[in-house]
């Protein structure tokens, strides 16, 4: 199973992000008055006071400093922070290098890969299903393995998370702050400029528009694009931050569903081409009995037709025709005939036969006693 993520639009987030760090309207009001009674105190300094001057420009280059080094040192954890946690997401991280490697594991045992009713010899010898099963235990711990890399690197990405919107929480409440300084220095600086050209208007001492210029105006810009490049910095990390967090999340689900649902999938897959595959081989039987069935009705019923067209030729051959009969009786008539002729014709020659072997028995007779009276 191929994994997917959602893609993260970086551009929607970090509308998100500024959305999220604009002043809102009450503060604004706060900031436009803070700003404009600021600048009011300004053209009341007491310009031959040093003491006062130091303060108020003081105040300028120390306007925001706490935010900028809160800030500062964040990013630089952060930079840390994100270099070791997008490892873990990365190309060769834990999770991902366990997802690929299960889908690898998944793909080498997809069943519909494989030929279970391999033909001839080979498919004898090797048996492919026997090679299967035996493949798919072999690969059952390596999955096991993965799965339980994966429930590891599951956990560390929550941990991750839980860090990493406590960085956020504290992220947006720096640059919020810094967000409202940069909109106190702009109003200043706006109300400043007002001041300035209504005092050249009123013709006001051009050292005390030139010590607002110079000291205190030129300064605060010098911060204003600081602030604003800093802002821009503190942005991108809550963006950064924002956008590790939702991948993380997406690696989450992602192993989640490896383990919920891809693996069930596989042993479902498993189990159906074992059934499918005893299915076929049940059928295969079934059809090759139905067809040694069928086979032996047809030759049954052709040798009856075949045994039944004889008998029904002998039985017809076997009739004797009417001539045949009459020739017969004829001949045998005729064999009576003789045999009474013959026995007619025999009679007188039997009866002189008779009489010829009693006088011969006659005439023996008188020789033996002749024999017997003769002396010894």
């Amino acid at each position: 199973m191929a994994f997917t993520m959602e893609i993260t639009n970086k551009a929607a987030i970090e509308q998100e992000v500024k959305a999220e760090l604009a002043p809102p309207a009450p503060e604004q009001a706060v900031i436009k008055e803070t700003a404009d009674s600021n600048t009011s105190e300004l053209f009341k300094v007491d310009l031959s006071s040093l003491a006062e001057r130091r303060e108020i420009v003081g105040s300028i280059e120390t306007f925001g400093q706490d935010v900028v080094d809160k800030s500062r040192k964040k990013n630089e954890l952060l930079q840390v922070r994100i270099g070791d946690l997008s490892k873990l997401g990365s190309e060769n991280g834990e999770v991902v290098t366990g997802l690929t490697e299960l889908q690898r594991q998944m793909k080498d045992l997809d069943p519909s890969a494989v030929d279970f009713m391999k033909d001839g010899v080979l498919g004898k010898i090797f048996n492919p299903i026997r090679n299967y099963f035996g493949r798919f235990q072999k690969a059952d711990g390596v999955i096991d393995d993965i799965l339980k890399s994966l429930e590891k690197g599951k956990n560390i990405l929550k941990r991750d998370n839980t860090t990493l919107e406590s960085e956020q929480v504290a992220m947006y409440e720096l640059t919020r702050k810094l967000r409202s300084n940069i909109e106190l220095g702009m109003q200043m600086d706006e109300s400043m400029t007002q001041e300035v050209e209504q005092a050249r208007v009123n013709g006001i001492d051009e050292e005390r528009i030139k010590f607002v210029e110079e000291e205190v105006q030129y300064p605060l810009r010098q911060k204003l694009m600081d602030f604003q490049q800093l802002l821009a910095v503190n942005q991108q990390g809550i963006v950064a931050m924002e956008i590790l967090r939702r991948n993380n999340r997406e690696l989450i689900r992602a192993v989640e569903r490896a383990q919920n649902v891809t693996i069930s999938a596989l042993r479902v897959a498993v189990t159906v081409a074992s059934a499918l595959y005893n299915q076929k081989i049940v059928l295969e039987k079934v059809e090759a009995l139905n067809k040694t069935t069928s086979s032996m009705i047809n030759s049954t019923a052709r040798m009856l037709k075949e045994q039944g067209m004889r008998i029904h030729e002998q039985s017809a051959s076997a009739n004797i025709s009417v001539e045949d009969l009459k020739s017969a009786f004829v001949d045998t008539f005729d064999a009576f005939d003789q045999i009474s002729n013959f026995k007619q014709e025999a009679l007188p020659q039997m009866r002189t036969a008779i009489d010829e072997l009693k006088q011969l028995t006659e005439d023996g007779e008188k020789r033996l006693e002749q024999i017997e009276k003769a002396p010894s």
